[in-house]
Order: C-alpha cells, then sequence, then structure tokens
C-alpha cells in the first residue's frame, strides 16, 4: 500500500483521496505500482490547477462573458467533486468559489457600464434630435442640409437604445429631416414658378414691344416703353436659358423704335450728346461697383443709378451701343453673382455636379492606367491614340472641377 498527504493506494489497486468529509475514491489501478497510479492521479490534479489559473487569467484579462465563464466553472467543478484527482480538491473548491464572485461582480460592472453608456446614447440622441427639430425650419437651405447629413452619421455612429425608445426617437428625428427636405423642395419650386411666371410676362412684354417698333406716334409709344421697361424689372427674372435672349429681343424693338425716332429729332443732337455725357459719368459710377463684394449694396447703388439712367434720356444714335453696353455689363455681373449666390443654396444642382466630376475622374484614371500598359507592352500607337482622348478628357473634367468651385465645393 502507498500514500501521500493527499491520498492512497489500497492493497486492491483502489485510489483514494482524502477530504474534509473523508475518504473518497478515486478510481482504480492495476496497470502499474501504487505509485505509479498516486502520481497519475495527481497529475490530473495539476492539470486542474493549470485549468483554473487559466480560466482565472481570462476572467480578469479578457472579455469573456459571464455566461461563458460560468459554464467553464461548472465544468471544472464538476471534475473536481467527481474526486477523480488526488490532491487539495477543497482548496480547488475555494478558488472556484471566488471565480465566481468574480465573474459576478464583472458582471455586474459590466450592466452598470451598459446602463451609463445607454444613457449617454439616449442623450446624445436626444440632442440630435432636438438639433435636429430646429433645423427643420432654417431657411439655410445649403448650411442646414449638410448639417442633417452629418447629424444622420453620427446617429449611426451611436448604439441602439431599447427599441420602443429609439423608434420614437428615430421617429421624431426622421420627420425633422422630412420636414426640411419638403420646405426646401417647395422654396425652390416656387423660384421655379417665379421663374417661369417671369418669362411668360416677358414674352408678351418683349411681343408688345416688337409691335410697336414701327410706331411714329413719338411721344406716346416712348412713353409707353418706359412703362414696360419699368414692367420688365418688376417681373424679376427668367430662367436663365431664356433671359438673355428674350431681352435681346426686348431691348432691340425699342432700338428700332428709338433710332427712327433719332433721326427725325436730329436737332436734338446736342441734347443728346449732353446726354450721352452725363451717361459715361453714370456708366463709369456703375462701374466702380465691380467686382461685387456687397451684393445687396450693390444692387441697391445700381438701382439708383439706373434710375437717374432712365431720367436722362436718349444719347446719340452711333454712341448708345456702347455706353449702353457698359451699363449692362455691370448689370450682367450683379445678375451673375446673384445666379452664384442661387447656386449656393441649391444642394441638388451642387450634388449633380460632384457626380459629373466624379465620374470623368474615374474616366482620366483609367485611361493613364491604359496608356502606362500600352507603353509598357511597346504598343506606341495605342497609346498615342489614348493620349489624345485622354486630353479630351482631361479638359472637361477641368471644366466641371472649375463649375464645382463655383458651389463652393
Amino acid at each position: 500500500m502507498s500514500s501521500d498527504p493527499w491520498g492512497r493506494v489500497d492493497e486492491t489497486g483502489t485510489v483514494y483521496v482524502r477530504t474534509a468529509d473523508g475518504e473518497q475514491v478515486v478510481g482504480s489501478w492495476q496497470a502499474g505500482s501504487p505509485e505509479e497510479a498516486l502520481a497519475y492521479f495527481e497529475r490530473k490534479y495539476e492539470g486542474l490547477v493549470v485549468e483554473i489559473g487559466l480560466l482565472e487569467k481570462r476572467v480578469q484579462t479578457t472579455d469573456l462573458s459571464a455566461k461563458d465563464a460560468q459554464v467553464a466553472i461548472d465544468h471544472i467543478r464538476e471534475q473536481v467533486d467527481a474526486h477523480h484527482a488526488v490532491g487539495d480538491l477543497q482548496a480547488l473548491r475555494e478558488r472556484l468559489d471566488k471565480l465566481v464572485a468574480t465573474v459576478e461582480s464583472r458582471r455586474e460592472e459590466r450592466k452598470q457600464q451598459r446602463a451609463k453608456q445607454s444613457d449617454q446614447a439616449r442623450k446624445a440622441k436626444e440632442d440630435l434630435v432636438t438639433e435636429a427639430e430646429q433645423l427643420a425650419q432654417s431657411d439655410q437651405w445649403r448650411a442646414a442640409g449638410e448639417r442633417l447629413r452629418a447629424l444622420v452619421d453620427t446617429w449611426k455612429g451611436l448604439p441602439r437604445l431599447d427599441r420602443k425608445s429609439d423608434d420614437e426617437l428615430w421617429h421624431r428625428f426622421s420627420h425633422a429631416r422630412s420636414a426640411f427636405s419638403k420646405r426646401r423642395k417647395g422654396h425652390f419650386a416656387q423660384l421655379d414658378a417665379q421663374r417661369e411666371e417671369a418669362r411668360r410676362i416677358k414674352e408678351r412684354l418683349v411681343s408688345e414691344a416688337e409691335a410697336l417698333s414701327g410706331s411714329t406716334d413719338w411721344g406716346p409709344t416712348a412713353a409707353r416703353y418706359r412703362e414696360l421697361m419699368a414692367e420688365w424689372k418688376a417681373a424679376g427674372r427668367a430662367q436663365r436659358e431664356h433671359e438673355d435672349d428674350l431681352w435681346n429681343r426686348f431691348r432691340g424693338a425699342q432700338d428700332v423704335f428709338f433710332a427712327a425716332r433719332s433721326s427725325v429729332f436730329a436737332e436734338r443732337d446736342a441734347e443728346q450728346t449732353e446726354n450721352l455725357k452725363l451717361k459715361e459719368e453714370l456708366a463709369e459710377e456703375a462701374e466702380k461697383l465691380l467686382p461685387v463684394g456687397d451684393l445687396k449694396a450693390a444692387r441697391a447703388s445700381f438701382r439708383t443709378i439706373n434710375e437717374r439712367w432712365e431720367a436722362i434720356g436718349h444719347v446719340p444714335r452711333d454712341a448708345r451701343p456702347k455706353i449702353e453696353g457698359r451699363m449692362h455689363a455691370v448689370e450682367r455681373a450683379i445678375q451673375e453673382s446673384e445666379e452664384a449666390e442661387w447656386r449656393r443654396t441649391n444642394p441638388e444642382a451642387r450634388a449633380r455636379a460632384a457626380g459629373l466630376t466624379g465620374q470623368l475622374q474615374a474616366a482620366v484614371d483609367k485611361l493613364k492606367g491604359q496608356i502606362e500598359q500600352a507603353r509598357a507592352q511597346g504598343n506606341s500607337a495605342r497609346a498615342d491614340k489614348l493620349e489624345r482622348e485622354l486630353e479630351g478628357r482631361q479638359a472637361l473634367l477641368d471644366q466641371a472641377l472649375k463649375g464645382l468651385q463655383e458651389f463652393g465645393g
């Protein structure tokens, strides 16, 4: 018979382990000496010690879940309770009990941490909703639209709350975005409608101006042209693709009438020469408004100058195109500043410009790669052909990039 402080082997080869509750049968050993039997079951005990040590380390240093940790603890505890090892089994149970307490403590810490994170996420989402609802009432279409898109990205980066709370907050957030989008679409639809109405009004004015161009009733017709001009200005701007053509026809009709009147009133040349001098001074004053800095101030100043211009009267026929061209150039520059301001508030147009730029950039990059490949293969003819195609695509890309810069992008 052989024994040690924690176990023994009797004459029949039965192995026992000593516990606080007395000896427990570990197993039977017939293959070798009693010392070998004790050594075998002592190694099994050391294996349990190592297994517990590894589990303790995992619990302390990894994100092992409480559920998985408890399953591992229960598995080891079953082996300890089965008494299939020789050693201080009670010490192993105490280590397992301590490990259970550690797991429960970490479970509670994680629960509290999740609760804290949930509260922080709720506060963050409530703040996003509040800001989105404020932005929904904004008339700063471009800035507010960009900020709302940024808020969506921020929302996606936040953890989900409980389903009911998350759905309620998202509904408010989504409703605010939809309300802003609806208002923005309505605003630009109204602008388009106003431009279409201006086009219809100006077409009517052009028709009347062209009908009056052959009149010899100088006084009333000239007065009517001034009224038509006032109506023209009051109508606002038509779509860009129509505005210049309509203006050229309107102005051309007036030119025909006033040219005929000027030939009849040749004796007024002296007065018209003086008018030309005054208008040249006004044109110079108007040209000082360029380049446009303060659009509102420039528009007001030009309106004042133009009212003085209209009050002066006609200039000599041969001088009219040049002097009026100078004023029209200033007016056009101010109009282009207005159009640029409108484009900067039009995110849909900017998105289209950005999309075109991206497509052209991809085409340019692809051609460059094909050229490099052709050169590497010694195919100079194909490479030269692709170089010519690249020049055209690059020119389109440069033009698209220049247009994109007008949107501030």
